[in-house]
């Protein structure tokens, strides 16, 4: 009996041995990135590589060994915000909508601070502003999402060594409306050293401590769709490589944490643009490679894992009873759609009453190939007419207001035409109550097999790394 015994205990050694803890963490959350976001991007990547038959080019994320989904709802509703979602994922509590990092009588501890507290490096980015919902959740302690001055404050505090978004939402006021300190000089003078840009940030890196980067554009608090980008804006595969550059600076002994947000596939989704939206999913995609590349050097000792807070738009594939998509659409926007409002707002101001259906439509065949490579119906052209008619020569013009977007008259019909002719709809310009994909590779993995909660994620995650949460 005790040579049984033995055994077992020598093979319970053994197995225990071999396991590897995840020394380098990586969580990717795609804001807003349904199951249909994901599918969606792979039939669209598929026709724009020049395929004509039913096909999908693999995202790198969905070809991980485990892929799974949970659930997303908060203590307050079935449909979450982003706030109560982000808490979930970095501190595996529910709460209400709205609350960063706590709830009404408890304060939570994310993974994040988990990590540092056990010695480990942590980076938090995003490509929308760096105190926003979903990375303030691992780091910040506010009872309303909404105090962007004081979740900013917390930044300081939280002591993590690298921050990357857009910019700082509300620097210079607090939630109470009053006028505060410029918090990107407050982060110089906590000894922060603040970037804007890949150039800025390999000019300043060497010698920081700890480091803000931002994108080059000082008046946006969001880095520009990536349909949109220009040659300076910084991308998020960038702000990546540069955050394992930073925590890698030195040596990382103990390991990282490392929690990296697409934030504007939620806001392309909140404004129901297709286009827009799979090329941010593409765009994180590529930031998910940058991850991939360390964990090909170090893979008995990285975990990725690639999840959504929650989905956005009601993403329907196939509308109208219709059995069938068409990707070229999506293919031949070439700017958001908050773009094409841009441009025709500067028709407007240009030419104002004096704007002839010839100027939009020439704006409309380059943005969207819309009257150039597709053919317009007569009831899709009357529609585009219409609003013409009544914000050009009427002087009618009501924008179509959502969360994230205000869009001219034009530019919203337009939208609405191009999503007809991909055969796809949404159903909300808000948050659904969908399944949320959860994709994962590495160290732990076989944790993650089964449908879980979202609050299973951080938990799960930090058995991996060998910490308690």
């Amino acid at each position: 009996m005790k040579k049984y015994i033995y055994l077992f205990l020598l093979l319970f050694v053994s197995v225990t041995a071999g396991a590897q803890r995840a020394k380098y963490v990586f969580m990717f959350i795609g804001d807003g990135m349904g199951l249909n976001q994901v599918n969606l991007t792979e039939i669209y990547r598929a026709v724009e590589d020049g395929k004509t038959e039913p096909a999908i080019k693999p995202l790198l994320f969905s070809t991980f060994p485990v892929a799974s989904f949970a659930t997303s709802y908060s203590s307050s509703s079935r449909v979450t915000d982003s706030a109560a979602a982000g808490t979930a994922l970095a501190c595996g509590k529910k709460t209400y909508n709205g609350a960063i990092g706590c709830d009404k009588e408890n304060t939570f501890v994310s993974i994040a601070e988990v990590a540092k507290a056990a010695g480990r490096k942590v980076a938090i980015l995003t490509t929308v502003g760096m105190n926003h919902a979903t990375p303030a959740s691992f780091y910040a302690h506010q009872p309303s999402r909404n105090m962007y001055y004081e979740i900013a404050e917390e930044a300081i505090s939280s002591n993590f060594d690298f921050l990357g978004g857009g910019d700082v939402i509300s620097p210079t006021k607090k939630y109470d409306k009053t006028s505060a300190p410029d918090m990107r000089q407050r982060f110089e003078e906590a000894g922060m050293v603040v970037a804007r840009g890949l150039e800025d940030y390999k000019a300043k890196s060497a010698d920081a401590k700890r480091m803000v980067l931002l994108n080059t554009r000082p008046n946006s608090t969001s880095v520009p769709y990536a349909i949109d980008r220009e040659a300076q804006d910084i991308t998020l595969r960038q702000m990546t490589e540069c955050a394992i550059d930073f925590l890698e600076k030195g040596g990382a002994k103990k390991g990282f944490f490392m929690m990296v947000e697409g934030g504007r596939i939620d806001q392309a989704g909140h404004s129901n643009d297709p286009g827009a939206c799979v090329r941010e999913v593409v765009d994180m995609d590529e930031a998910v490679a940058a991850a991939y590349e360390f964990y090909k050097k170090h893979p008995k000792e990285t975990l990725i894992l690639v999840t959504a807070d929650h989905e956005t738009g009601g993403l329907g594939l196939a509308a109208n009873g219709q059995y069938a998509l068409d990707m070229n659409p999506l293919v031949s926007q070439t700017l958001s759609f908050d773009m094409i409002s841009r441009k025709i707002t500067d028709l407007r101001k240009l030419y104002g009453k004096k704007a002839t259906w010839e100027n939009v439509k020439e704006v409309l065949a380059a943005e969207t190939g819309l009257f150039k490579t597709h053919k317009v119906t007569w009831a899709q052209e009357k529609a585009l007419r219409d609003a013409f008619e009544e914000s050009f020569v009427n002087g009618k013009v009501v924008f179509d207001e959502n969360m994230y977007s205000s869009l001219e008259p034009l530019a919203s019909v337009a939208r609405k035409v191009l999503c007809e002719q991909a055969i796809l709809g949404f159903t909300s310009t808000g948050h659904t109550a969908a399944y949320v994909p959860v994709f994962v590779i590495g160290a732990g993995q076989e944790l993650f097999y089964g449908k879980m909660d979202n609050t299973d994620i951080p938990k799960k995650m930090a058995k991996a790394a060998g910490l308690k949460l």
